[in-house]
């Protein structure tokens, strides 16, 4: 089978589940993790051939693909930030929206860089810290979570993507362990925002990543009314805290902040015009 007969092939044994344009995209991600081409180089190497090995791995993708498990679990990589992070069922694929956290701190921190404190909490893959660190190279960044699967993951990637981030076990919820964690200048997370209750749980990709990272009680906001509560401990004067919520939270979150002694609290809607992510200022 070459290479353009298995990225047909692969087309349309998705089209069973997922619009063209869909599996079409798939198939380009499948071809270029098993050849190593990509979609731009594929009319070159479109009678390239895949080796036994190669074809026997497709199929075994395909199956897997054709259950709905997203295309980043099968492959165990998915994008962010133009890095790839190696992902599993320990941790949430990283998502588009979630890049807004970053790009707010690279862009408008105030602080000096090299003397950047920066602390993640609940870090999964690692790509919030990961990314900052990368762009923010003498910034001094950590990162907790109460996920030993996921702190594996995310350790991965930091070696793999050369960065240095101190990570560390623990639960944030847990003020037993807060002695765990340095004063920052920035506290930023994504936290679960998603009410148990929530039909769009049992449906789609959704089902196969880790409900412990994607709920919290209280329709969503218990651990966003946690972290924005007791954040303000670790923050230097002036410090930020930055949190991804979901898109009908903006009016709750900000609220929080307000209660909690912020100022500038201000909220960015995502690239579906949705609001997304809410940061307030420490008051001094």
């Amino acid at each position: 089978m070459t290479i353009q007969e298995a990225n047909r092939y692969i087309t349309n044994r998705l089209t069973t589940i997922y619009d063209q344009a869909e599996a079409s995209n798939i198939s380009d991600w499948v071809i270029e993790n098993l050849a190593g081409v990509k979609r731009t180089d594929r009319i070159i190497s479109k009678n390239q051939s895949l080796n036994l090995k190669q074809a026997e791995q497709l199929e075994l993708y395909i199956t897997r693909l054709l259950t709905h498990e997203p295309v980043q679990y099968v492959l165990n990589e998915a994008w962010f930030c133009g890095l790839k992070f190696y992902v599993d069922k320990n941790v949430l694929i990283p998502r588009p929206e979630t890049e807004e956290l970053v790009e707010w701190i690279i862009s408008g921190c105030k602080f000096p860089i090299d003397k950047l404190f920066i602390l993640d909490i609940g870090t999964g893959s690692g790509c919030i810290p990961i990314a900052l660190k990368r762009r923010l190279g003498k910034a001094t960044v950590w990162s907790c979570d109460i996920s030993t699967g996921a702190l594996q993951v995310a350790k991965r990637n930091a070696l793999t993507l050369g960065v240095d981030v101190n990570f560390t076990e623990l639960d944030f919820l847990n003020k037993e362990q807060w002695d765990k964690l340095p004063a920052v200048d920035i506290v930023v997370s994504n936290p679960p925002y998603i009410d148990p209750s929530d039909e769009h749980l049992k449906e789609g990709d959704v089902r196969f990543e880790p409900l412990s990272a994607l709920i919290a009680d209280n329709h969503g906001l218990a651990d966003l009314e946690f972290i924005i509560a007791y954040a303000p401990q670790y923050l230097t004067e002036n410090g930020w805290l930055l949190v991804e919520h979901g898109y009908d939270q903006g009016s709750a979150v900000r609220d929080l902040f307000t209660a909690n002694h912020f100022d500038q609290v201000n909220t960015f809607r995502d690239f579906g015009g949705n609001e997304r992510v809410t940061l307030g200022r420490k008051l001094s």
